[in-house]
């Protein structure tokens, strides 16, 4: 019997390509990110200055870009600056969009999985709909639905709800909807994969057994999608993290993100080590606790088998 196995130049050639991807598209960039993120720019705006002594052979680091992260200019105590409450306000605001697209999402991809084969292809159509035209075209759409004048004040007020525009721009709602509204389709293509091959005979088993529809759901339905949760959720959270446009746009001036902080730090004050030490840790806080998590849910696979 012929092995079905790759020959051995093939099979390091389909391996090699996501890792060289990973290689030339992340890591290379990443590096050159921590290289910046050391250097003293000084008055020289040249970002690419050597960290070493040419005459000691020493390296000469400049910490002082990340301490300033975590310690106010004026001397005052830790964890208390600016820098901090951008990466806390961007997880928060993150973590909260990512939770309202697993909410609507769920039913969407539950709903599709269910359907009829012949229509599931139109209805993915429709979620990745959206794609075909340009992020800031869909952003600035918002803009207008959500202004004072726009479309949703117009109808409240000719209807009689009320009398006057309401503020629904430039807050954290209309930031929060804008950004559900971008990710919405990452969270549903991920788990339409996952439901879309669940056995649904469990349920209709379940259902003989005298066990309610929703109880069903919870103990049967949720665990066999954890991993369309698990991924949809990333989809969703790590990018929203790092969320530029959308904050700008439809958020106030008080929801400054860290993407926000880190465009004004690299263009506006011309400080590419600062800028690129808060990239630094930005990424950190994403891929730590990620690699930490598969880590620990490959290690639990493992001791299973």
């Amino acid at each position: 019997m012929a092995s079905t196995h790759f020959p051995m130049p093939g099979r390091r050639f389909v391996i090699g390509v996501p890792y060289g991807w990973l290689l030339i598209f992340f890591l290379l960039p990443f590096l050159i990110l921590l290289y910046i993120s050391f250097v003293d720019m000084g008055n020289d705006i040249h970002p690419f200055k050597p960290i070493w002594d040419t005459s000691t052979g020493l390296l000469q680091l400049k910490y002082e870009n990340y301490w300033s992260i975590f310690r106010s200019t004026e001397g005052g105590p830790l964890f208390q600056t600016l820098y901090i409450e951008a990466y806390l306000r961007s997880i928060w605001y993150a973590l909260c969009t990512a939770v309202l697209c697993l909410l609507i999402g769920y039913p969407f991809a539950y709903f599709i999985a269910r359907s009829a084969p012949s229509v599931r292809p139109a209805l993915l159509m429709m979620v990745m709909l959206p794609f075909w035209t340009s992020f800031l075209l869909r952003v600035y759409a918002w803009k207008g639905i959500l202004a004072d004048q726009g479309v949703i004040n117009q109808l409240m007020m000719a209807v009689g709800l009320t009398s006057e525009p309401v503020q629904m721009l430039y807050t954290n709602v209309s930031m929060l909807v804008g950004m559900t509204y971008v990710y919405l389709p990452f969270m549903i293509l991920p788990l339409y994969a996952n439901l879309v091959k669940m056995d649904f005979r469990l349920l209709e088993a379940a259902y003989d057994l005298g066990t309610s529809p929703f109880k069903a759901f919870w103990l049967i339905t949720v665990p066999l999608s954890k991993a369309g949760i698990v991924a949809g959720f990333m989809l969703v959270f790590i990018p929203s993290v790092g969320e530029f446009v959308i904050p700008s746009l439809l958020g106030g001036p008080e929801n400054i993100m860290i993407g926000r902080v880190v465009w004004d730090e690299m263009f506006t004050s011309n400080n590419w080590p600062r800028a690129s030490a808060l990239a630094v840790v930005m990424i950190g806080l994403i891929v730590v606790p990620l690699a930490m998590y598969y880590l620990y849910t490959g290690d639990a696979a493992e001791a299973k088998h």
